[in-house]
């Protein structure tokens, strides 16, 4: 019994299709002609994987080199966001990626670093480490350094680390919450917040009282701030602390801090955006189909992936990258978690009145 191939004009049609672009460009990118972008031809060979063909020798490029790629827990969807960037563009210079993934518990930032190392990896990218903690000792990027490995840190500025770090502006992504919030008239607004030992969060911290003053004349931010983890459970927390101490507005330093916020607010007997406004941070996939879906500050991943990954690209390639932090302007997107400020029962700038159901 005989099998007939399908014929090659259906293959490149139904490649074509799958891929979503012309049978011409399928054509090139299988007969490794020059002229087409990255993009498509990633977009070939991945239809190539679905459909079940096999990939012609000629495509079956070898690596360019290994490059680590150090995340915190999965749990938070802006780090597998920040993943899925950095590999794909790395695969798109010919690299592949080692995604190392932390856990409470499990294996460390220097264990993965040290794995790394003992696969010869070219270089590395560290997402929200141990550069973002203050209290951290920074010798492990010195040690890092002086062996001639390029590293990139991505959110976490390092004083005196020897690399290129690529941040979000969260000063400005702290008064972009701020000016919203003020806008719809409220002027009982608190801040939950990681801890400050980390830089992200002291930022944010430091441009929340500024402010304050700036904006409601309130000078001593002591009272508006609650301290905690970034998790829904510790959003829940200070939320509750905040709600309690009559603030009709929260804005959180992260999505899932912002939906222990929510969480809260219900706790209580309250309805958001009705009696309480939420503002997250990150803008994290599927963020937009919570309920109610959430106004957040977006954190620029794929401009930022792209950043980090030309510049660990460009120190492999002996070329120095700046070591002036790089930062990217965030976007506030405006959804159904926020809006105007409720009725109170006094004109307190500094939130100490209970929240009144607007409704009611």
């Amino acid at each position: 019994m005989s099998l007939t191939l399908p014929p090659v004009r259906t293959r490149l049609t139904d490649l074509a299709e799958q891929a979503g672009v012309s049978t011409a460009t399928v054509s090139r990118v299988l007969n490794g002609k020059h002229g087409v972008s990255a993009q498509a031809r990633q977009a070939v060979l991945a239809a190539l994987d679905v459909l079940g063909y096999e990939r012609p020798e000629k495509l079956r490029t070898r690596s360019a080199g290994l490059v680590g790629l150090v995340v915190p827990e999965l749990s938070n969807p802006v780090f597998p966001a920040f993943a899925q960037v950095v590999e794909t563009m790395l695969t798109e210079r010919g690299y592949t990626a080692v995604l190392c993934t932390q856990s409470p518990g499990g294996t460390t930032e220097d264990q993965y670093v040290e794995m790394l190392l003992e696969h010869g990896v070219d270089g590395i990218v560290f997402v929200s480490g141990l550069h973002a903690d203050t209290t951290a000792s920074k010798e492990r990027y010195h040690r890092l350094r002086s062996r001639g490995l390029p590293v990139v840190l991505v959110n976490g500025w390092a004083e005196g680390v020897d690399a290129p770090t690529v941040s979000t502006d969260d000063a400005a992504a702290l008064d972009l919450a701020f000016r919203h919030l003020t806008s719809l008239g409220h002027r009982s607004i608190g801040l939950a917040i990681g801890p400050d030992r980390f830089v992200p969060a002291r930022r944010k911290r430091e441009e929340f009282a500024v402010n304050l003053s700036r904006h409601l004349g309130v000078e001593d931010p002591t009272g508006h701030v609650v301290s905690t983890l970034f998790t829904v459970e510790g959003g829940q927390a200070a939320a509750s602390e905040l709600i309690e101490s009559g603030h009709t507005a929260i804005i959180c330093g992260s999505d899932l801090m912002a939906l222990g916020a929510i969480r809260a607010a219900r706790a209580h007997g309250l309805s958001v955006p009705e009696d309480v406004s939420v503002v997250g941070f990150d803008d994290s996939p599927l963020i937009a189909f919570t309920d109610p879906p959430l106004t957040t500050v977006r954190q620029p991943v794929q401009a930022m992936g792209h950043a980090a990954v030309s510049a660990l690209v460009a120190e492999i390639n002996g070329t120095p990258a700046s070591r002036t932090e790089l930062k990217f302007h965030p976007e506030l997107i405006v959804r159904g978690s926020t809006g105007a400020a409720p009725a109170v029962t006094s004109g307190s700038a500094g939130g100490s009145s209970p929240v009144t159901n607007a409704s009611a």
